[in-house]
């Protein structure tokens, strides 16, 4: 146990994440009652005491996505006025980050007003995984630890030792990414030009790079609906590209990504456990999940003692 006064939470959006953290920081996890009224509102109460207690609150605001998120702001309100000492939202996945900017009339900008629901619900700092945008740190007005999974994939992609590797940006804006994973793994670059068609249909169009021949990697923050990933392993694999490995930090897995990742030409696809898995993901061949207690948990210890959370990133390039 930890000598010092922390108590960490889960709520019902990944129990299994929450309790590995806790595994990791030799920590027991915090009683709390999770309840439904008759007409479905959700009743939470704490069974473990907080009062001057330094509480770190694990729940990710994926798939139902409102359902999660409404049970965060409940769950710290009812922290914050059990008087705890302070209050870290640990939100490995966060819901709305892609409606980030007005791209059209008339729509809002819903990530921002999700940081500003949160910091009012009562969370004293964030500690996420992997935002969409990095330039939602910005949204929120109290402190934001945005973690990385990429040491986590990396040391996975290392281990596999692949020969003439190609890291496949595909879209533009991966190219960043792309670029690191690239620097890490001692590969080549190549970058996928795509037009987004509809919420759920990608066109790829062209490669800037060599793929033929080449075993390809390609990563993103997240897998949706698939469309972005199946459409640039299709366009690689029509060049002449190897074996082709895919994957993301949060495996989202909205339909129809069952029917379209089976179907498409990728020899194997990894996410991490920052979103609970799917019952319909089984249909996936070939998925591996890797887990980020770790970093989280480390990120925790490191912000109940005051400690650097960038050194923990040392060692990856940030070009």
């Amino acid at each position: 146990m930890l000598n010092h006064p922390i108590i960490v939470f889960s709520g019902t959006g990944n129990p299994g994440l929450a309790n590995a953290v806790c595994r990791y920081l030799n920590q027991e996890i915090g009683q709390a009652e999770i309840t439904r009224f008759p007409d479905g509102e959700k009743l939470i109460r704490l069974e473990s005491d907080v009062r001057g207690r330094d509480v770190f609150l694990i729940q990710p605001t994926c798939g139902p996505v409102d359902e999660n998120l409404v049970e965060l702001l409940i769950f710290l309100d009812c922290i914050r006025r059990a008087s705890a000492a302070r209050i870290t939202a640990v939100v490995p996945y966060f819901g709305y980050a892609r409606q980030d900017r007005k791209d059209a009339g008339r729509v809002p900008i819903t990530a921002k007003l999700m940081a500003n629901i949160i910091t009012s619900a009562g969370a004293d700092r964030v500690l996420a995984v992997d935002l969409h945008a990095k330039q939602l740190q910005g949204f929120f007005d109290i402190p934001l630890d945005h973690l990385t999974a990429e040491p986590v994939l990396v040391k996975y992609l290392k281990q596999k030792k692949l020969k003439n590797l190609t890291v496949v940006a595909p879209d533009a804006g991966n190219m960043k990414t792309a670029s690191r994973y690239a620097t890490a793994l001692g590969a080549e670059l190549a970058i996928i030009n795509k037009r987004r068609m509809s919420g759920q249909e990608i066109l790829c169009e062209e490669i800037i790079g060599t793929v033929e021949g080449r075993n390809i990697v390609m990563v993103d923050d997240m897998i949706s609906t698939a469309g972005t990933i199946t459409g640039a392993a299709r366009l690689v694999k029509d060049r002449g590209a190897g074996r082709i490995i895919a994957g993301a930090t949060h495996g989202v897995f909205s339909p129809p990504a069952f029917e379209r990742l089976p179907a498409a030409p990728i020899d194997e696809i990894f996410v991490t456990d920052t979103v609970p898995l799917n019952p319909a993901a089984a249909a996936i061949k070939n998925l591996k999940v890797l887990s980020v207690a770790g970093l989280i948990g480390e990120a925790m210890r490191r912000i109940h003692s005051n400690e650097s959370i960038s050194m923990m990133f040392r060692q990856i390039p940030q070009g």
